[in-house]
């Protein structure tokens, strides 16, 4: 998938997977999981080193789109096992690809789902109605109770949800359909990294027999 207004100044904000730390007044980028506690990288489907490299991949987009676009727009970087997803708003096509190319330069980064919207940034109200979709997406998950919240990342860009993850189709298709029940949702985007059920049964914790 390759979907590669005045200035806008926001907080910086580096998200952990499940929550997000403001840190400057003054940058137009948001980063989602950029900080990984010990526990999330125990039950992360991906490797610790994926992990430590999608922080890198995040802060290193901080320097290279402000290069490539200045603070034009509101941009959102998120790095999911070296798949990075670009939400958000631009001021023009040429600004759209300008960020793919800084994205796709840096190191590690595997392929870039780029679905940046060229037009005016959103309202501050607008997103933060997207981070009350986003943890009530979250909630879902977890009252759902047959599918692993943990293992999906949710993103919301005006009402859009963007799902990542490394997942089978079977949890994929109920990520999805959980998702779209929630209030406020407008469409669900699937950007996971399949993987087979064999490649599940690998991941999952093995049970140590009684002695």
């Amino acid at each position: 998938m390759n979907k590669t207004s005045n200035a806008a100044r926001i907080p910086l904000v580096i998200g952990a997977l499940l929550g997000s730390m403001a840190l400057s007044a003054c940058a137009p980028l948001l980063l989602g999981g950029a900080v990984v506690g010990t526990t999330l990288m125990v039950t992360d489907r991906r490797s610790s080193g994926a992990q430590v490299e999608d922080q890198g991949i995040e802060l290193k987009a901080l320097t290279r789109i402000r290069e490539a676009v200045g603070e034009r727009g509101h941009i959102s970087v998120t790095s999911y096992n070296r798949l990075v997803l670009l939400t958000g708003e631009v001021q023009s096509e040429d600004d759209k690809a300008a960020v793919e190319r800084a994205i796709t330069r840096i190191e590690n980064v595997k392929s870039t789902v780029n679905e940046l919207l060229v037009g005016g940034s959103s309202s501050l109200t607008s997103r933060s109605n997207d981070t009350i979709i986003t943890s009530k997406v979250k909630a879902s998950f977890l009252d759902a109770g047959d599918m692993p919240g943990t293992a999906v990342k949710v993103v919301t860009e005006r009402g859009t949800v963007y799902l990542m993850g490394r997942v089978t189709e079977r949890e994929a298709n109920r990520a999805a359909e959980v998702a779209r029940g929630v209030g406020g949702v407008t469409k669900v985007i699937k950007v996971f990294e399949p993987i087979t059920e064999a490649e599940l049964a690998d991941l999952s914790p093995k049970s140590v027999p009684k002695k």
